[in-house]
């Protein structure tokens, strides 16, 4: 007989305990799951974020970095001060080294001494005066000179019957002076019988701004207080007024335009000679402001930025050339045809110039010559921003190298060629050497420390104005700036020299324009009669031109 199977009531209830802890053990394997794919892309989200965070903190350490160059640049980059006593203290032992290799090569460098720092202090502007029209010079209590302009063909012909006198402004050393332009007027006798007689007036002798109140003489003294000294001309025209001389800057202003343009012409002669004959030129660049023209609703505008090339040929000339662009096709402009050596930065608008842009197919381009002052302002950014040991180190090296130059700079340039040989030659090898492995260690890093080829323009002089008032004002003022620098490079008084040439240009001929160029101005000075030159105005003598010899 079949036997009946029955389950037990506990066994039952096990069983879908079971089942609802199996259950329980899939969703929470699957919540598991998902978790874990949560925490992973968390993870992941975390990483992103920390990467972001490093990313900005590094952005935020190069930006500090960078706010403090911009700072020194502002307020102590002039002077490029560091504490030199604690360089050498960092770097005993290469001071030490480079002192040993010096002294085994034959020399001695002297000790190092720091560079003092240097302020300029610029007055307030006044406010503008409302313009008064010409000035009446015969009212002011000045110092007074009498020219007399006379017709050397009316001369012992005809009769003098008295003189037709104009006022000038000049300066002579220690203050203003009026002077008096008394051109001599003749009663000339008739050519014919019952003809009346005819009065006839001396002419007046030629300027080089045409019916003009001021004298060469105060011209020049204007130009030299500007771009010699850097004085603004409204502080010059307080010293002015001061001595008894009332003139407001924007007559000053408009002279200095008008004479600046036309002295243009010594200036574009001195390049074409230091193109053709020059064995070197020295070139920087900096950036100028330059006033926008007014728009009819009168809003202001920003400057725009223009640039000032000054270049060194040789020892023979120095001259400016304002560009509205930094270039490479300014400096090509500049350079067209020339293919000497060229002693500039390393900015990049020079790599056409060097490449052969500016020469004629087939010629040879010019050769470049690095700049080691330039090379040196990139340390000293590193070693002051960042106080990185090796810019310090960099810097100590390269004022040894100064040093030397210094000692010898009295020497003939024979003799400072084997200096430079037995010397100088070996502490360079030891520089790039040292160089190298720092460039390995930095190559990698953003920053100045490893920006020593990306070089920067030197600038040359701001401090006697805030912006230039156009483009064309701009170009005048690098003429002037021009033959200014080239009479402190051959030693003469700049405004005795820009007396003698505003006096003299408007009788040049304008082939002969390079004679008038400071290199050459002493030897041809010689050869004008000199009491023409002591007369504040009146015509000038031209020499014949001397003759070329078959070696030049």
């Amino acid at each position: 007989m079949p036997v009946e199977t029955t389950t037990p009531r506990g066994l039952d209830e096990a069983l879908r305990r079971i089942a609802e802890l199996e259950a329980t053990l899939t969703s929470t394997t699957s919540q598991l799951a998902t978790t874990a794919e949560t925490l992973s892309k968390t993870s992941a989200a975390l990483a992103t974020v920390t990467a972001e965070r490093d990313k900005l903190r590094r952005a935020y350490e190069h930006l500090k970095a960078q706010l403090e160059l911009l700072r020194r640049r502002i307020f102590l980059a002039k002077a490029e001060r560091i504490d030199t006593e604690q360089l050498e203290l960092e770097f005993a032992e290469t001071q030490a080294k480079l002192v040993k290799l010096a002294t085994e090569l034959g020399e001695s460098p002297a000790p190092l001494t720091a560079v003092e720092d240097a302020s300029n202090d610029d007055g307030g502007r006044p406010p503008r005066a409302k313009p008064k029209g010409r000035r009446d010079l015969a009212s002011l209590d000045l110092p007074e000179e009498r020219v007399v302009i006379e017709d050397p063909s009316l001369e012992g012909v005809a009769e003098r019957i008295g003189f037709e006198e104009s006022y000038h402004a000049g300066y002579r050393r220690g203050g203003p002076v009026r002077i008096v332009k008394a051109r001599v007027v003749y009663k000339r006798a008739p050519t014919a019988e019952g003809e009346p007689p005819v009065i006839v007036s001396a002419p007046n002798p030629k300027e080089i701004y045409e019916r003009g109140m001021l004298a060469p003489s105060l011209i020049a003294h204007i130009l030299t207080k500007k771009f010699r000294w850097g004085m603004p001309f409204h502080r010059l025209a307080l010293e002015l007024a001061s001595e008894g001389l009332e003139l407001d800057d924007s007559t000053m202003c408009r002279y200095a335009e008008h004479v600046g343009a036309t002295l243009g012409g010594i200036v574009d002669a001195c390049a074409k000679e230091a193109k053709e004959k020059a064995f070197c030129l020295s070139t920087d660049a900096t950036g100028v402001a330059i006033q926008p023209a007014r728009i009819p609703d009168g809003k202001r505008q920003a400057c725009a930025k223009g640039h000032f090339f000054v270049v060194l040929a040789d020892k023979d000339h120095v001259f400016f050339e304002y560009q509205p662009k930094h270039t490479s096709d300014a400096v090509c402009t500049m350079f067209k045809g020339f293919n000497g050596y060229i002693q500039a930065d390393a900015h990049c608008i020079y790599d056409a110039l060097f490449r052969g842009d500016a020469v004629d197919e087939g010629e040879k381009p010019p050769d470049e010559v690095a700049c080691w002052a330039h090379a040196r302002r990139r340390f000293w950014e590193a070693a002051v921003t960042l106080k990185d040991p090796s810019a310090r180190e960099g810097l100590l090296r390269i004022r040894m190298l100064f040093q030397l130059e210094d000692q010898w700079a009295r020497l003939a340039p024979k003799q400072r060629h084997e200096r430079r040989q037995r010397v100088s030659r070996p502490m360079l090898d030891d520089f790039f050497a040292w160089a190298e492995g720092v460039f390995e260690r930095v190559r990698a890093v953003r920053g100045p420390v490893a920006s020593e080829r990306e070089l920067r323009s030197i600038a040359t002089g701001r401090r006697s104005w805030l912006f230039m008032g156009s483009d064309d004002h701009a170009q005048a003022a690098a003429n002037i700036f021009s033959l200014v620098a080239s009479c402190r490079l051959h030693g003469l008084d700049v405004e005795r020299y820009l007396t003698d040439i505003v006096r003299v240009m408007p009788y040049w001929p304008r082939e002969r324009y390079l004679e008038l160029a400071p290199k050459y101005w002493a030897a041809i000075r010689a050869r004008i009669p000199e009491r023409e030159l002591e007369l504040p105005l009146g015509p000038v003598t031209i020499p014949p031109p001397e003759q070329q010899s078959s070696s030049d």
